[in-house]
């Protein structure tokens, strides 16, 4: 009877907000070597062509637990311009959502030798995103009511992301706009026109010698225009280099910035991640693990968010950049 009553409320909240979607959510992934996966501007800013594929899943032992995967490939066309791809795939019970998006980026290099780094980037995506909200499972549990039709609801919208970087021996910044496009619902539809727009800010120094270790502080901060919801991501990241490759592992920390909650309006309810990371780049393979615990005030249960990076970087194209600057070397 509770697990019914559960389903039945969360069917409540996903009807009310179903094809309100932003795409692709931001979790602590870019952090394993995929800032392209947030920012558009970092479509084929390294001297390799990348390709990432990402696997999250949430709450192990959990039946239809929620789970998210991304494939995502950058490459340089010349030394200019550049472009991306990124599938995705989102599920957490009955709503499902996955999309595509396509990428250009304009890079321009202030260098005056070849291996220092004075790199600034434009990029813009396009996507196409498909949400879809399965409610013939309710009425086989004899739930009545209105808003829940009994089949399977879906919607397809597109939308934008636009974004520069700037990336500068060891340190780096980068300012993206997410869902530039208001998201418009089909006319039979009650729901009135979505604002999904989300502006990113993040920026981060290497310290050390990369012949022994360096260490990678940064900062990522997001704005969700519609609740005016901000979140601070504050991160650690250190490297050891080797003759073959490079292990590294990183510490992330996420908070809420909001002091009253923005539907409920009741203070200090912060949803809030401990991210641990550990990753190898073994020649022009990687591999990373990540570990997503939630504490605070919003807590759904004590599970936790587990999440594999596999890569690999193909079409290196010149020598490496005088710098500590993992993200483009």
């Amino acid at each position: 009877m509770y697990s019914r009553f559960v389903s039945y409320i969360t069917l409540l909240l996903i009807s009310a907000h179903c094809f309100s979607q932003e795409g692709i959510p931001i979790y602590s992934d870019y952090l394993s070597d995929n800032y392209y996966l947030i920012h558009p501007s970092m479509a084929g800013a390294a001297n390799c062509d990348k390709i990432r594929l990402t696997i999250r899943n949430q709450w192990f032992g959990h039946e239809d637990a929620p789970a998210f995967q991304t494939l995502s490939y950058n490459t340089r066309f010349d030394e200019k311009s550049a472009g991306g791809i990124i599938l995705f795939n989102d599920k957490n019970g009955y709503y499902s959502q996955k999309g595509i998006q396509l990428t250009y980026a304009h890079h321009i290099m202030f260098s005056r030798d070849a291996i220092d780094l004075n790199q600034l980037s434009f990029g813009i995506s396009g996507g196409i995103t498909q949400s879809q909200l399965d409610e013939t499972h309710f009425l086989d549990s004899g739930v009545t009511d209105p808003i829940i039709k009994g089949n399977v609801e879906s919607e397809t919208h597109v939308n934008f992301d636009i974004g520069t970087s700037y990336n500068y021996l060891d340190m780096y910044v980068h300012l993206t706009a997410k869902n530039i496009l208001e998201t418009k619902q089909n006319k039979d539809s009650n729901h009135e026109t979505s604002n999904l727009r989300k502006y990113l800010f993040s920026t981060g120094y290497i310290f050390g010698n990369s012949d022994w270790l360096s260490w990678e502080p940064s900062v990522m901060f997001q704005f969700t225009e519609m609740t005016k919801e901000k979140t601070l991501d504050v991160n650690l990241k250190t490297y050891k280099n080797f003759s073959e490759g490079m292990l590294w592992a990183g510490l992330s920390y996420r908070t809420g910035l909001d002091t009253q909650h923005p539907v409920s309006g009741t203070s200090k309810q912060k949803l809030q991640y401990l991210t641990p990371i550990i990753g190898i780049n073994y020649r022009n393979f990687l591999f990373a693990y990540t570990y997503s615990s939630v504490f605070g005030s919003v807590k759904f249960d004590n599970g936790a968010y587990h999440q594999l990076t596999l890569g690999v970087n193909l079409a290196c194209r010149k020598e490496k950049y005088d710098c500590n600057c993992p993200a483009v070397n």
